[in-house]
């Protein structure tokens, strides 16, 4: 049986996420990725690892009234999330390497920067593929390279100082999958053929460096991680060392890149 999905926070930091980090940085990915994967009105949509629903909700609004969207995720705080912000989406709890459908259910399957999460990233592609029908498009986004994301290469290296790399492993993980070959060559395992890598451009905007630290904290399994007085330090040294970042506004502004994979099944 795959190991299902570690990754949990609570409803609460899931309220930080939906509320700070999906206007900060996913907000933006949602529109890229549902191009990619050429949602169209009255398509049949299927979002793995949804998270509180950025990319189900820009899925919905594309398919209209004659399509239908499902969320999954095995995190029920970003469920409770997700269903409260768009209650027309079908939010469902499972694990990406087992999900609970039906073969070729599906005219579309995304997921939106999950992927590094899932312990069984083979398992939970070959259930992503079964569940579409033939002649449907599957997009993965995620993130490219953290060397293509300097302002998080700075945050984990004052966190592995400050925290320990346990700490600082938590901040590193989205970026596990940065490899484009690497990336590539897990499709390929997985049996699905024909799968092409793309490098997206991309940036991410909070109000001040250390409004993104304390984001960064509480809206994460740091949360239970690292206490005030070890976010204060961190978030000191951290605000000082990102602050060629800092725009005229106050804001901080860093550069966060994405590969998105798409494959069309015949």
């Amino acid at each position: 049986m795959a190991e299902p999905e570690r990754w949990q926070v609570s409803t609460d930091a899931a309220e930080v996420y939906e509320s700070c980090f999906v206007p900060a940085i996913f907000a933006a990915w949602a529109g890229p990725v549902a191009d990619a994967a050429e949602i169209r009105t009255g398509n049949r949509v299927l979002d793995v690892g949804c998270g509180t629903g950025v990319l189900a909700r820009e899925a919905l609004r594309r398919v209209g009234q004659e399509g239908q969207v499902t969320g999954l995720d095995l995190n029920e705080g970003m469920l409770a999330v997700a269903a409260r912000t768009e209650p027309r989406i079908a939010w469902r709890h499972g694990d990406a390497a087992s999900l609970p459908f039906k073969d070729e259910s599906f005219d579309v399957v995304v997921s939106q920067f999950a992927l590094m999460y899932f312990p069984d990233r083979v398992a939970a592609l070959r259930e992503m593929w079964r569940a579409l029908a033939p002649g449907g498009r599957l997009a993965i986004a995620s993130w490219a390279p953290i060397d293509q994301a300097r302002g998080y290469r700075i945050l984990v290296d004052i966190a592995t100082r400050q925290c320990g790399r346990r700490a600082a492993g938590v901040l590193a993980a989205p970026f596990v999958l940065g490899d484009q070959a690497e990336l590539a060559k897990l499709f390929v395992d997985s049996g699905i053929s024909g799968a092409t890598v793309t490098l997206h451009e991309g940036s991410i905007r909070f109000s001040s460096a250390k409004e993104f630290i304390r984001i960064e904290v509480k809206g994460s399994p740091l949360a239970e991680m690292v206490s005030d007085d070890a976010m204060e330090t961190l978030a000191a040294e951290s605000e000082r060392a990102l602050a060629e970042f800092v725009v005229p506004s106050g804001e901080i502004v860093m550069p966060l890149n994405a590969h998105i994979v798409i494959a069309s099944k015949g």
